[in-house]
């Protein structure tokens, strides 16, 4: 199994570029093709290389011993694609109708696709949207989070300590951090900004709504 640490990216930059082909495929063969029964062949190729990747991970993992950065790319992968990526999916599925529709000559959106379609440029709807996903983003960042906590402390006092005292984020060393080892630390960090970033963005969606395009 040491190959599949060696080639852990490679294997993973594949995975996905197959997934992306699975998907357009799917598009084609069932919208342009009119094959549907046969376009699901590639819709659960794509589920199976998500097995795939959550396989790969828990291999990887069980090879080193560590939770490294490419162990927490691929549970972020894996969650994205059972919660996320479902809505963005559907998303997809109504421009490949859409392009393969024009295309075609013929309608392939129905009357609910468009309902769909007119609520997302509501900024009301857009705004409840963020609202909701920046709540989901917050309970997984902070469950996540308290496990990493949980591997570079040794008691509940010794965390909140942590949050009560930030010297250790301006300090910039993990050795002076909660995390248990220097890449959780990296990624942790990262998250953390990019939590911060992405939480203040899908709120200005209610603070400052945009007109209605």
């Amino acid at each position: 199994m040491r190959w599949l640490v060696d080639y852990q990216w490679d294997i993973f930059i594949t995975i996905e570029v197959l997934s992306l082909i699975l998907l357009l495929l799917f598009g084609l063969f069932r919208y342009y093709l009119g094959k549907k029964q046969f376009s699901l062949l590639f819709i659960a190729s794509f589920l199976g290389l998500v097995v795939l990747e959550a396989i790969l991970g828990l291999v990887i993992y069980q090879e080193t011993g560590e939770f490294s950065t490419f162990t927490m790319i691929i549970i972020i992968f894996v969650i994205y694609a059972f919660t996320f990526g479902i809505s963005d999916f559907l998303k997809l599925d109504r421009w490949m109708r859409k392009k393969f529709g024009q295309w075609r000559g013929v309608e392939l959106l129905t009357e609910k696709d468009y309902r769909v379609m007119e609520r997302q440029r509501d900024p009301k709807y857009i705004a409840k949207i963020n609202r909701r996903s920046a709540m989901i983003h917050l309970v997984i960042f902070v469950v996540v989070q308290f496990i990493f906590w949980s591997y570079g402390t040794d008691s509940f006092e010794e965390m909140m300590g942590y949050l009560t005292d930030w010297s250790w984020f301006e300090a910039g060393q993990y050795e002076d951090s909660p995390y248990p080892n220097e890449t959780v630390y990296g990624i942790g960090m990262v998250w953390m900004i990019v939590f911060v970033v992405d939480f203040i963005y899908s709120w200005s969606y209610t603070i400052f709504p945009k007109k209605e395009s």
